[in-house]
């Protein structure tokens, strides 16, 4: 059945083009909507309307793009942005089915498609009972293929979307980015912290191999970045030192006197709030001198698989968390938090009481997610690319989604 769809904002890569042009060679009929001159970039000289109004007529837009042209699908990267959450809740008053793209649920060579939302708003049931039943018929997931996508890659892709944004200002006028920092900000961030990074590599490695030595039993809370949506508009919490207080007075409070809590940042993080201040300002407040271990860099996945315990707010960490049956508990509720396998206690009792997840539950729930919504392939090297454009275009082109089917 070939149908008509309609592409929002993707991301700063050729994926999205890639994928219209699979999905046009297939019969389908493919539109597009360019919000700024990033995306006009990244679409290439393919037929598209500009979109140069305010968001609040962005609606009304939408509704007259979907009537001319029966619109029946539309495929956005991220549910959250401005531009997209008009479209999300039109689509589905329209009857226009929407697929979000987002960053994989397990890392590193896969991403997640879902119908209509993602994270906190995905489709996914919320019911334990469902999972281990639904997960006892599933096969194994095949393996993936492997590939290898370098950070230079996408930091290229990323300057060229905010490079050909100097030119918003006159094409696009109205339009104001998701993102929480400006572009200048960000990369100047990023260059004094990955010239930091470089100067303390050594006595970072020194540091974490004495760590996970030591035997001392330990805690871990692994940041998440301050504009990962997940923390904005997933948490109750406004940025990760708001987390980083919240979590380091519980564990003054509750936490055995002979535990440790060693805080590890996110690799990717610009450096643009001083973790290490405010880390030291709550030993000091909560007389925890001595007893708080604070890392840039180290392998997570060791961290994990040593500690007595992970507290996370929603980030990737908490499926290694589980998957290697540490005990977790997350400060939100992403698609994970269920009894059997995140905690359910208060983080106050939680220090006290850290139980393993349930592991037979977890391999029945792992199969499900990677089943329901995750495809091999990734947004930003080539190969990653091809197999995302591959898999992407058998699951759009399907007349019920994977969950659905499941279901």
């Amino acid at each position: 059945m070939k149908r008509s769809f309609l592409f929002l904002q993707g991301p700063s890569t050729p994926f999205f083009a890639r994928l219209a042009d699979r999905l046009r060679r297939e019969g389908h009929a493919v539109h597009r909507i360019n919000f700024c001159a990033g995306d006009a970039l990244y679409w290439g000289g393919r037929r598209s309307w500009w979109f140069g109004h305010d968001t609040s007529r962005l609606r009304e837009y939408l509704d007259d793009k979907y009537r001319r042209y029966g619109i029946t699908d539309q495929v956005l990267f991220g549910d959250r942005r401005p531009v997209h959450r008009p479209a999300v809740e039109h689509g589905e008053a329209c009857g226009v089915r929407t697929h979000v793209f987002e960053e994989g649920y397990f890392r590193p060579w896969w991403v997640t498609l879902e119908r209509e939302g993602v994270n906190g708003h995905s489709l996914l049931p919320r019911d334990p009972d469902w999972f281990r039943e639904a997960g006892a018929r599933l096969a194994e997931t095949p393996q993936a293929v492997e590939f290898f996508s370098p950070f230079h890659t996408r930091a290229i892709h990323d300057v060229a979307y905010h490079v050909a944004g100097l030119a918003n200002p006159v094409l696009f006028p109205r339009y104001r980015t998701h993102a929480g920092v400006t572009a200048p900000v960000e990369y100047a961030g990023y260059v004094r912290r990955f010239a930091w990074l470089r100067a303390i590599r050594r006595r970072e490695q020194r540091r974490a191999r004495e760590m996970l030595a030591s035997g001392l039993p330990y805690y871990l809370l692994p940041l998440q970045l301050n504009t990962d949506a997940q923390v904005r508009d997933h948490s109750r919490f406004g940025h990760m030192g708001e987390v980083i207080e919240h979590v380091l007075e519980s564990f003054a409070r509750h936490a055995p006197h002979d535990t440790r809590i060693l805080v590890k940042n996110h690799p990717l993080d610009m450096g643009l709030m001083n973790f290490g201040r405010i880390i030291g300002d709550c030993e000091r407040r909560f007389d925890i001198r001595g007893r708080v271990d604070y890392l840039e860099q180290g392998d997570t996945t060791a961290f994990v698989s040593h500690a007595h315990g992970v507290v996370t707010v929603n980030s990737t960490v908490g499926m290694i968390a589980l998957e290697l049956g540490t005990p977790t508990l997350t400060l939100s509720d992403p698609i994970y938090n269920l009894p059997g396998l995140a905690s359910q206690l208060p983080l106050d009792a939680f220090w006290r009481n850290p139980v393993p997840p349930d592991q037979a539950f977890f391999a029945r729930f792992r199969r499900c997610v990677m089943h329901a919504t995750q495809l091999n392939g990734g947004f930003y090297c080539s190969t990653g690319i091809a197999l995302a454009v591959e898999n992407g275009a058998r699951v759009l082109g399907a007349q019920r989604s994977p969950l659905e089917a499941l279901a």
